[in-house]
């Protein structure tokens, strides 16, 4: 039995894998616990297993079997871990890299296309993945599969592309001294869109509006009303997110040349698939000058299966097995 779990800023999911299924899974809200060891000794105490081997992908940067959390007050500690649940082998993964281990055992069903691409693409692969923050990481194509690696490309400056966007980008140096993708490709992200839409009068917030928003998660409604029409400022949010989320995926598969695909992952992709499914995602993926043409050729696939990071730490797990 291995233990395995997708650590984020809002939630943790733990699960137990049995080979690559799973036959226990249970959500805790993050900010609740004070570190994942207490969250994962509850959990085995609930369900009463004994594991032989764990392996969490983690919302942050891991070095030497050490991550701290990038939206929590945590540090995990693999070797702490280990001791206090007497599991000899415990993983951390960046949650990405998690997220890309997973990819490798999903089904054709789990993807939604954006983009076809070319025939029989072939070369590495991206993925980027934004919900209550920005995670990127790669997959160098080898031999006849592919490798992931993490990365913290999500924190990277915001890089402007036109006049509304510079306008953007000040408006949230306000608040900020430096202004990352994370700040608008995420959750939050969302609300400091529609925000700014908002406070610069680029569009007006219905009273019906602020009383959603005050009641319930603000960036959900947000999405939520743009895709259903009823409210002007949010469909100008929704696609102003979506043409920068584009954009950065663009840049993603130039860095990377993953002319083999690129996956977009994350709790709020499949939520607004219809959306990234229309020309706003791709038009902005592939606006990169000389390059339109490669962009162009690359295909593009939403992950729907929310899953996919769990199955990939069990993925990762039983590869390290001795």
């Amino acid at each position: 039995m291995i233990l395995v779990g997708d650590i984020g800023g809002t939630n943790t999911r733990l699960a137990l894998f049995e080979g690559l299924q799973h036959t226990h899974i249970d959500i805790f809200p993050s900010g609740q616990y004070a570190g994942l060891d207490e969250i994962a000794a509850l959990f085995l105490k609930q369900t009463g297993a004994s594991v032989e081997a764990a392996c969490f992908g983690i919302a942050g940067p891991v070095r030497d079997g050490v991550a701290k959390v990038s939206n929590l007050p945590w540090v995990v500690d693999a070797r702490q871990i280990s001791v206090r649940l007497a599991i000899e082998r415990v993983s951390l993964l960046n949650d990405l890299e998690a997220n890309a281990h997973g990819i490798a055992v999903l089904d054709p069903s789990d993807f939604v296309t954006v983009n076809e691409g070319a025939a029989n693409s072939m070369g590495n692969w991206a993925l980027i993945s934004a919900g209550t923050g920005l995670g990127e990481a790669g997959l160098l194509a080898e031999g006849s599969g592919h490798r992931p690696f993490a990365s913290e490309g999500g924190h990277s400056d915001l890089a402007p592309r036109n006049e509304l966007e510079i306008e953007l980008l000040r408006y949230l140096l306000k608040r900020w001294s430096r202004v990352s993708y994370e700040r608008v490709l995420s959750g939050p992200g969302l609300l400091n869109i529609y925000q700014f839409l908002r406070d610069t009068g680029r569009g007006a917030e219905p009273p019906w509006l602020t009383e959603q928003m005050h009641h319930e998660n603000p960036s959900a409604v947000v999405s939520e009303t743009a895709l259903a029409g009823t409210a002007e400022i949010c469909v100008q949010a929704l696609d102003m997110f979506v043409a920068i989320y584009g954009a950065e995926a663009g840049n993603l598969a130039l860095k990377l040349m993953a002319t083999g695909g690129v996956f977009v992952g994350g709790g709020i992709a499949p939520k607004i698939a219809p959306k990234l499914q229309d020309s706003t995602f791709m038009k902005a993926f592939a606006d990169k000058g000389r390059f339109r043409s490669l962009l162009e050729s690359i295909p593009v696939r939403v992950i729907m299966n929310d899953k996919t990071a769990l199955l990939g730490a069990a993925n990762y797990a039983a590869g390290a097995a001795p």
